[in-house]
């Protein structure tokens, strides 16, 4: 039985205040999905199964360029950041596995893997880290990693991701998650041509290095750290590294990583249909890479993606399997509270997805009539799901309102006394 950090009776008791409304939602929500030929219960089953990886650095207070405000209660190493993912896995029932970011999180593969177990955990992708200089780290990334025009830095680089392989074999990873801030900030600071074929040598190397079963996922990114060019700038470079590398290769998509009002949704459509989305870093965006909690601005572009998912998901997709986590940086919030909801609003997309009436949808598409292709979309996203993810929440022992059971619990409070104030920092986003 896995360890609870959140106590039962605390569970139950915030639970009980709730159960007959639920219930009382759930009847109506059924009777009205029935009307419209679906099964509550089926969507319910199928919510169930879905689940999205935290990011280990998520748990932490993030900041931007120019400040970061640290929080009370902040996880001081790994074995920190696991118990916070385990307050949310606990609660929400969602977030079954944490995905581990080296060197930040480097430690003894077994003490890691006893850490997760303790609270029946297990590890997703992992991701390396040569967007920024660590402590003792020989060779600096201030101009650039795997593109880098010196070839010890570049060597450094690789191996460094090389190192994360090896580390997430022992812990039971199958996926190697790849951002570089590689780029330049004036024009003639770097040759293009040769800056992405360096990439792509080094990255050649770390491919060769991929066991069998694991994914290379990498991941393109407009701007930030460089701002007038970036290596990895959008999907398309994405997709031709993906291909230039081989079949284990795929694109992750970040939703905040593209130019404000960019369709997202059509580009997650072209690499499933050619065969290379790897999956996704789920958060919100107004103007750029702003790391807002998912669903927190566009919360119809969320489901508008997740339509394209539940789309391939039904139509038998070739080689359909897209990993999704999400990627956040809490400035104001407590950065449980915020994954928390988080995971529950891309539950909350794809609940609403899988209520999309396709043939009516298809037969309005192949009739040319705009206006009810459109609504039969907004009747899906109109649906209020909550009652669904409530009740699976409810059924696997999680807490039918996470925020207050989390605050009632007093789980803040008590890591707050127990872990030291981190002092307030400098710029950089986590």
């Amino acid at each position: 039985m896995p360890e609870q950090l959140i106590s039962a009776d605390v569970v139950a008791t915030e639970n009980a205040s709730r159960e007959a409304g639920l219930k009382r939602d759930y009847e109506a929500l059924g009777e009205q999905l029935s009307r419209r030929g679906i099964q509550i219960d089926n969507i319910k089953k199928k919510v169930a199964e879905f689940a999205v990886a935290i990011p280990s650095w998520g748990v932490g207070t993030g900041g931007t360029r120019f400040a970061r405000f640290p929080g009370g209660g902040e996880p001081r190493d790994i074995f920190d950041k696991i118990e916070d993912c385990a307050v949310i896995a606990q609660l929400t029932q969602a977030t079954p596995r944490v995905s581990l970011h080296i060197p930040w999180d480097k430690a003894d593969p077994g003490r890691l893997k006893q850490a997760a177990s303790r609270f029946g955990l297990a590890f997703d992708a992992m991701n390396s880290n040569t967007f920024s200089d660590a402590r003792d780290q020989r060779l600096s990334y201030k101009f650039g990693s795997l593109s880098h025009a010196d070839a010890a830095v570049r060597r450094q680089a690789i191996e460094h991701n090389i190192e994360c392989i090896e580390i997430g074999k022992g812990i039971g990873s199958r996926a190697l998650t790849v951002w570089i801030g590689d780029g330049s900030n004036f024009p003639g600071q770097v040759n293009f041509a040769k800056a992405f074929r360096r990439y792509l040598d080094a990255m050649q190397e770390i491919y060769a290095v991929l066991p069998d079963d694991w994914r290379l996922f990498t991941e393109h990114k407009m701007y930030e750290p460089a701002f007038y060019s970036t290596v990895v700038q959008d999907w398309g470079t994405n997709y031709l590294i993906a291909q230039e590398l081989g079949p284990k290769a795929y694109c992750l998509v970040d939703l905040g990583h593209h130019a404000p009002n960019v369709n997202i949704e059509m580009i997650v459509s072209r690499l499933i249909q050619v065969g290379k989305l790897g999956g996704f870093h789920f958060n919100d965006s107004k103007y750029g890479d702003d790391d807002l909690d998912a669903g927190s601005i566009d919360p119809y572009r969320l489901f508008l993606v997740f339509n394209e998912l539940v789309d391939a998901e039904l139509s038998g997709a070739k080689g359909f399997d897209p990993a999704h986590m999400l990627d956040q940086s809490h400035n104001v919030t407590d950065p449980i509270e915020s994954l928390m909801l988080s995971a529950i609003e891309v539950q909350r997309a794809y609940a609403q997805a899988l209520l999309v009436d396709r043939p009516a949808l298809e037969g309005y598409q192949e009739e040319n009539d705009a206006l009810m292709a459109a609504q039969t979309l907004k009747a899906a996203f109109r649906t209020d799901v909550e009652p669904i993810l409530a009740m699976v929440r409810r059924e696997r022992g999680g807490a039918v309102d996470p925020v207050a059971a989390y605050r009632a619990a007093g789980y803040r409070a008590k890591v707050t006394a127990e872990r030291p104030t981190v002092a307030a920092g400098g710029g950089g986003i986590v």
